[in-house]
């Protein structure tokens, strides 16, 4: 983890410009260490690597300066291994003739490392990246040929992962994968491997998808598929991409977050519009209807999406849905599972481990998989029966925003058109969207100063607010680094009450339908000496009671949710911005999470 792109070309040039940028494509995901190596004609690899952001590391080490006819890049995020010089990718192997990198999570690292120590080899780090190398390393220094060697190793290996290996005296690169995102590409005289599309398009658009166990084997301007099962030859045609990317700019934004915050009307719009137009919401909308349960699974942000789909389904439907944790799905509802089934799985980059894995438990108790996702070509997408892409573009900053309100949009979408209803009100949201982040910004702008300093809060919602509530305290937690907990107003009072202090922050997220039961929790906090801040539409209620109201324009119960998360993640951002922290980049945090 977190991301790996190599390159074969015809001719010893200067790849280490093109190295970097490519890194650079991949820093979205989130990283702490960044690392190239190149081989060179004359069968020296040239490896540098070190802890760091990629301009930095490379600006240090010289990447400029690296020249070879392969090439491979690697930012890391750490789990096996603390971020460090030596845990960084990519790696060599004992004697150095092979170098490699990896993406995902192996989880036999650690018997893995032990028998090679054992076996004599040279190990340098604690990365189960080193432990892939070592792996093929095994059956070469066993007289194996290359493919046969890395054949072997696929069986070794055990977890979730993509790996890129190359090896001095042949000018081509190996790359395989078991249940991550791989894909290559071909050019006249170029091939390219990378775990993330996106990488690969500023340099070709012809692509091939690589499977579970396959074997890519990259030649200047050809690629070849093997299944490491036989070593047989796989044929599958080139595909021509019609996306571009051009690489990420901050717009005049201060951070990639609020870019992104400021996108959400455009976003929207966009969704709304594909939706309208798409086959795939019929058949999605099909499937869901026709299920005995339906479950909606996610993580994190996408949970909170997962949750407020399933208010507003039995809001609309007048039929469940039930919203679960990727990981507690396995252990409480898969045993029960049957054809009848349906889950519909959520993950922003498709490649989520805990969501893959519950959608590969479920599929094998006859479960329908349906997708929500972002990443076109990621790992979810292929495993869903149908999908629907959040089309929210490239989310740079790690803390989700766009992704997120786009898709509980799309949870709206689908429970409109399950209960048969019109979705035509919804392309008032752009606007609402828009307004709402116009006439927001200098009310939160106003609160910051009072704010910056706690380093403890609480953030309560209540029915359709009260997902918002949970997104907008893990905002505040992902970028702050204070302890904001989001939970169910009317709860607050079995427990937590006893935290407030004179001057405490509570902040009560109101829908139009809850303002007197949410006025009820205001008074509990106020009376005890708290600090209230309400945000719903204007009310001479909630104006009344609360020390502060930031207002949204009215918008209805339905569409009420989707405006009050804006401000939380303003206030979150400039809350970040205020303590000197960098909200794009939080600390221990991935934008993808492809291990456990």
């Amino acid at each position: 983890m977190c991301g790996i792109f190599g390159i074969v070309t015809s001719r010893d040039k200067a790849l280490g410009r093109l190295l970097m940028e490519a890194g650079k494509r991949l820093s979205y995901r989130g990283y702490d260490s960044v690392g190239c190596a190149t081989i060179r004609a004359d069968g020296t690899v040239d490896l540098r690597k070190d802890v760091g952001k990629v301009d930095e590391v490379a600006h240090r080490l010289a990447f400029y300066e690296m020249r070879g006819t392969r090439g491979i890049v690697q930012l890391r995020w750490a789990t096996f291994g603390a971020p460090s010089q030596a845990n960084a990718q990519p790696h060599l192997d004992s004697d150095g003739d092979l170098v490699g990198a990896h993406n995902g999570n192996v989880v036999n690292n650690v018997e893995l490392r032990e028998a090679f120590i054992a076996q004599g080899m040279i190990v340098r780090s604690t990365n189960d990246g080193e432990t892939c190398v070592h792996a093929v390393e095994r059956y070469v220094d066993q007289g194996y040929p290359m493919l046969d060697a890395i054949r072997r190793a696929y069986e070794d290996l055990e977890g979730d992962y993509a790996f890129v290996i190359g090896r001095v005296g042949e000018n081509r690169l190996y790359a395989f994968k078991k249940g991550s995102g791989l894909v290559a590409g071909v050019t006249d005289g170029t091939a390219v491997v990378s775990s993330d599309l996106p990488s690969i398009l500023p340099l070709t658009q012809r692509i091939l998808r690589v499977e579970d166990g396959e074997i890519a084997v990259l030649d200047p301007g050809r690629i070849e598929l093997r299944r490491v099962e036989d070593g047989k030859l796989v044929e599958r045609e080139i595909e021509a991409i019609a996306e571009t990317m051009e690489e990420a700019q901050k717009g005049g934004y201060a951070h990639f977050m609020l870019k992104e915050i400021h996108e959400q009307p455009q976003r929207a719009s966009e969704m709304l519009h594909l939706y309208d137009a798409s086959p795939h919401v019929t058949t999605m909308v099909e499937r869901m209807v026709a299920a005995r349960n339906l479950y909606l699974v996610g993580c994190g942000t996408s949970y909170h999406a997962c949750l407020l789909g399933a208010t507003y389904i039995a809001r609309l439907t007048r039929r469940p849905a039930i919203p679960v944790l990727a990981p507690q799905f396995v252990p409480q509802y898969v045993p029960a599972l049957g054809p009848e089934d349906v889950g519909v799985f959520v993950s922003q980059s498709g490649e989520t481990k805990d969501v893959l894995l519950a959608l590969e438990a479920a599929v094998a108790r006859g479960l329908e998989p349906l997708g929500l996702l972002n990443v076109i070509g990621s790992t979810l997408m292929y495993r869903s029966r149908a999908y629907l892409p959040l089309a929210c573009g490239y989310e740079i900053s790690v803390p989700a925003t766009k992704t997120f309100l786009n898709q509980a949009v799309a949870f709206l979408y689908l429970a409109l058109r399950m209960a048969g209803q019109s979705t035509a009100d919804l392309h008032q949201l752009p606007q609402l969207i828009e307004t709402t982040i116009s006439t927001t910004e200098p009310q939160i702008a106003a609160l910051e100063r009072d704010f910056a300093d706690w380093n403890d809060m609480y953030c309560l919602g209540l029915g359709l607010t009260y997902p918002i509530a949970l997104e907008g305290a893990l905002k505040m937690k992902e970028v702050t680094y204070a302890h904001c907990e989001g939970m169910l107003s009317t709860e607050f009072k079995h427990g937590p009450l006893s935290a407030v202090t004179e001057g405490y922050p509570v902040i009560f997220v109101s829908g139009p339908e809850d303002v007197a039961r949410v006025v009820s929790g205001i008074n509990e906090v106020t009376c005890r000496g708290g600090r209230a801040i309400a945000i719903g539409e204007e009310d001479p209620r909630l104006r009344a009671n609360a020390h502060d109201l930031i207002v949204l324009p009215k918008a209805g119960p339905l569409l009420n949710p989707l405006l009050a998360v804006i401000p939380l993640q303003l206030l979150a951002y400039r809350l970040s911005v205020a303590r000197g922290l960098d909200p794009d980049f939080p600390r221990n945090l991935s934008k993808t999470l492809t291990v456990d």
